[in-house]
């Protein structure tokens, strides 16, 4: 599909709080980025309500697709692919950037893309590093926490996946039942980070560890937030003092170390029995990337198995038209595109199931 012409593919992405469009090059370029943050219009409602973001996603996206294309000094005509998230995600924010996705295309004759959300974060290291396919995924966001063989564009096999709350959400709900702001996994991290005894905070506040040591790389993290939820209710009633918090922040964000772990080593495992070789790199994609105490355990976990660990910049992490762009051109490149009555989806698996685990 490439004729060896740079390519100029414009991303957009609206699947929750952030309404971000980009123009990406066949050539790694990020030479347009824009992203618009809702936080601060849902941090009064402790998390994000789906038909205040469509709303937002609405009023902002056209000036941003207008910025984007003025930043990147080309005309409409000069675009290649143009590439919208279509699922999954909250389905009013998903409509608003794909309809505006395919009318573009349809104006000036464009080729559309219809992206899946978390395919795109998958595929972020390649646009940001030199990575080659196979290689194991970790996905972990507000949303999604999940172990994925990447084999090709097209190609991913589940390894493992939550069977109840994301990683991200845990987070903001225990921030959110210790009474810190949305989003609740940066104050988590700074509490924990405070902790003056560790081992002390431990031994204080005892957690489950869901399928820790299961034969399995599935995540359960609902336990753990009922765990938390009841160590609260133990405590006088008020606001929680500060060295408490410090102490329950660092316990939860420990045992979550703890869980990652466990699952990633099995999840490494899996993946070589899954691809028939061992690999040689994984990544780890989505906003809970930034924890580095996550990070930090994970690309231990890796260089004990002599994996490298690749993480994109962290703005390129959370929700971002770049890497929707990306993959888009990475789908289009493999003579992959969309037709313009392609549905939006609220829910879109993204690789099949594997049965070796």
């Amino acid at each position: 599909m490439n004729d060896n012409k740079v390519k100029y593919i414009l991303g957009i992405e609206t699947s929750c709080d952030e309404t971000s469009v980009a123009i990406v090059t066949s050539e790694r370029k990020i030479i347009a980025h824009e992203i618009y943050s809702q936080i601060e219009t849902h941090k009064q409602y402790g998390g994000v309500v789906p038909e205040i973001a469509a709303r937002e996603h609405l009023d902002r996206l056209d000036d941003i697709i207008k910025n984007v294309m003025e930043q990147a000094k080309i005309d409409y005509q000069d675009l290649d692919v143009v590439a919208a998230t279509s699922g999954p995600g909250l389905i009013g924010g998903v409509m608003v950037g794909m309809m505006a996705g395919k009318t573009i295309a349809a104006t000036y004759n464009k080729p559309f893309v219809a992206v899946n959300h978390l395919a795109a974060h998958v595929l972020t290291p390649r646009l940001s590093e030199d990575i080659h396919f196979p290689y194991l995924a970790l996905l972990v966001s507000g949303g999604h926490t999940q172990f994925l063989l990447v084999r090709d564009v097209d190609d991913m096999v589940e390894l493992g996946t939550t069977i109840d709350d994301a990683l991200g959400e845990a987070f903001d709900k225990t921030a959110k039942m210790m009474g810190l702001p949305y989003p609740g996994g940066p104050f988590i991290e700074k509490l924990a980070h405070n902790c003056e005894d560790k081992l002390a905070a431990v031994a204080r506040f005892p957690l489950p560890k869901p399928l820790y040591k299961k034969p399995n790389c599935n995540f359960s993290f609902s336990g753990l937030k009922t765990a938390i939820a009841r160590h609260i209710q133990s405590m006088p009633e008020g606001d929680i003092g500060a060295s408490d918090a410090q102490d329950l922040a660092y316990a939860f964000q420990d045992t979550i170390v703890e869980i990652i772990k466990d699952r990633l080593s099995r999840a490494l495992d899996a993946a070589h029995h899954e691809n028939g070789s061992a690999l040689s790199q994984m990544v780890i994609v989505g906003g809970v990337a930034a924890n580095r105490a996550i990070y930090n355990a994970i690309q231990n976990v890796a260089s004990q198995k002599n994996i490298s660990c690749v993480t994109p910049p962290l703005k390129l992490c959370t929700d971002n038209g770049a890497m929707i762009a990306w993959a888009g051109w990475e789908l289009y490149n493999k003579g992959i595109s969309h037709p313009l009555s392609f549905p939006a989806k609220p829910r879109w698996p993204l690789g099949k199931s594997s049965v070796s685990n």
